[in-house]
């Protein structure tokens, strides 16, 4: 009796092409994590030449590089699967409701949740010994709650950005100006730090999703922002914590180097760290879990082949962040320390300036919260607004903030004479660019301060600041606050850039068709056919 052929199991060819599918697309991100984090790193191995470097401290950069390749790729893949599709539903089904207050509640408690469990926000915690680190965790978790929440109704109300914002910077700095002086950058640098990798991709695609279910032709500009106003809720916080404890000053933590003799040890370090980020990421992403799990037993949005896959990104979301905040806390922060106090420490110490600008400009890519950004961006514009146009206008800013940084460093120059001119412009320029590339600026801010800022730049600054004998409170922290300001300046510049351009655009388009050559021949045509 002849032998039956055997067939596959029904849906068994598609899992396998959906499996070569996501091996594909695997390879993609990490080839273009590795793209991303090739420049920084063959600019510290080169450094690492210049200034004599111990050869452990060289091995643990790379082996931490090594993880923030794999950790970007895993990060970039699951938030496309997973980060992105539960925010914008989430986002979606906030709009249909009719509850203003059911709104509100939902969104402090999102933010709220979200932010108590970000790893950057304890270690912000514990440099601040001045002030009650629950009085501190749970009044900057409560201003992103607050500040979510007033972000989703700006939306919902059409309530135009740069008003709220030039609002709510007037009062940062009035508040600032009864705040200790030690206190300040520490304050400045908070609204950076817990905007993190965790929550920037879920705000960015609840604001996605809040804006999408809305009509009208301003909905896309209003994709962006949410980010933007969560940035400000913890700078007040802690400003209005610093105004009420009045703490005369802000202890920090000294970055400790550990003791590396073999490559066992470094293994060994690398491992030993490993179950605390896992704990951490835990702990972050399980109100995000929780959330979206009620929401879709509430509203079944989704389909059982769209929650699988949804699921599957989670976990490489979650591997893809324990493997890049291992690889930058455990590789990074000693090279950056490393370098910034040999540096400072030579009879070439103005060298930190063009260093530290040319490590700003190539740093920017490595941050996985930027990937994020970028693929909004073009989603939202069709790719009108390409990714090389928002990742140049990001580098040179993340540039000027590291020279400018650098120059305080030296000099010992106040935070105030940088920060107050640099806000005072971007808030100039919001009302002179288009809609969207305000809310893309002030998205992007909160977005480059990321961790790569918080566990290689700032350790950079303290080190060359410890090695000039300065102040590391006033001199060094609010680094993070500087790279997150100078993005507002630059991508708006784009956005008026881009505006210029396509008015040029329209009036050759009405000249070829009307036949008018004058400009002032053009604008009339152009007012006459506005009335109309």
């Amino acid at each position: 009796m002849a032998k039956q052929k055997a067939h596959p199991p029904p849906g068994a060819g598609d899992v396998a092409e959906r499996g070569a599918m996501m091996n594909k697309k695997l390879k993609e991100k990490i080839n273009e994590a590795f793209s991303s984090v090739l420049p920084i790193t063959l600019i510290v191995l080169l450094l690492s030449v210049l200034l004599s470097m111990s050869i452990d401290i060289i091995v643990m950069f790379l082996m931490g590089a090594v993880l923030l390749i794999v950790g970007v790729g895993l990060f970039s893949l699951g938030v496309e699967m997973s980060t992105l599709p539960m925010g914008e539903g989430i986002g979606v089904e906030f709009s249909k409701s009719k509850k203003l207050w059911l709104i509100v509640a939902l969104c402090f408690f999102l933010g709220f949740a979200i932010t108590v469990a970000e790893p950057d926000l304890q270690v912000l915690a514990r440099q601040v010994n001045s002030i009650d680190s629950l009085a501190l965790i749970a009044s900057v978790a409560a201003g992103v709650g607050i500040f979510l929440a007033i972000a989703v109704l700006r939306i919902m109300f059409k309530i135009k950005l740069s008003y709220l914002l030039l609002g709510f910077y007037s009062l940062l700095f009035l508040i600032s100006l009864f705040t200790p002086t030690n206190f300040i950058s520490v304050a400045f640098d908070s609204g950076g730090v817990t905007t993190g990798p965790i929550t920037v991709p879920f705000i960015l695609a609840l604001g996605f999703g809040v804006a999408s279910s809305r009509s009208g032709k301003d909905s896309n500009d209003d994709s962006f922002g949410l980010v933007a106003l969560c940035s400000i809720g913890p700078v007040l916080a802690v400003l209005a914590l610093g105004f009420i404890y009045n703490p005369h000053e802000a202890d920090y933590s000294p970055v400790v180097l550990p003791e590396i003799q073999t490559t066992s040890d470094v293994v060994r370090e690398f491992a030993m760290h490993l179950p605390g980020f896992l704990r951490e990421i835990l702990l972050a992403m399980a109100p995000i879990a929780v959330f979206f799990i009620g929401m879709q037993i509430v509203t079944r949005r989704y389909k059982k082949r769209q929650l699988a896959r949804m699921s599957m990104g989670f976990v490489y979301t979650m591997l893809g962040l324990v493997l890049f905040l291992t690889g930058v806390n455990v590789g990074f922060i000693p090279a950056g320390n490393i370098i910034g106090s040999l540096v400072a420490a030579s009879s070439f110490e103005w060298l930190l300036i063009p260093i530290g600008m040319l490590v700003g400009y190539f740093i920017v890519a490595a941050e996985p919260a930027v990937h994020v950004l970028n693929r909004q961006v073009e989603d939202v514009t069709g790719g009108t607004i390409s990714r090389n146009a928002i990742n140049t206008a990001l580098s040179i800013g993340v540039a000027v903030s590291l020279a400018l940084a650098m120059i305080r460093v030296l000099t010992g120059i106040s935070i105030f004479w940088m920060l107050a001119p640099g806000y005072l412009i971007s808030l100039g320029l919001t009302f002179f660019v288009p809609k969207m590339f305000t809310g893309i600026a002030f998205d992007s801010g909160g977005v480059v301060s990321g961790p790569m800022t918080t566990t290689f730049l700032l350790p950079f600054a303290m080190g060359a600041c410890e090695a000039l004998g300065g102040n590391v409170l006033t001199d060094a922290f609010g680094i993070v606050a500087m790279v997150a300001m100078t993005p507002l300046i630059t991508i708006q510049t784009v956005g008026l850039m881009y505006k210029i351009k396509l008015k040029k655009v329209e009036a050759a388009d009405i000249a070829e068709s009307s036949g008018l050559e004058d400009p002032e021949e053009i604008i009339e045509y152009e007012e006459d056919a506005a009335n109309e």
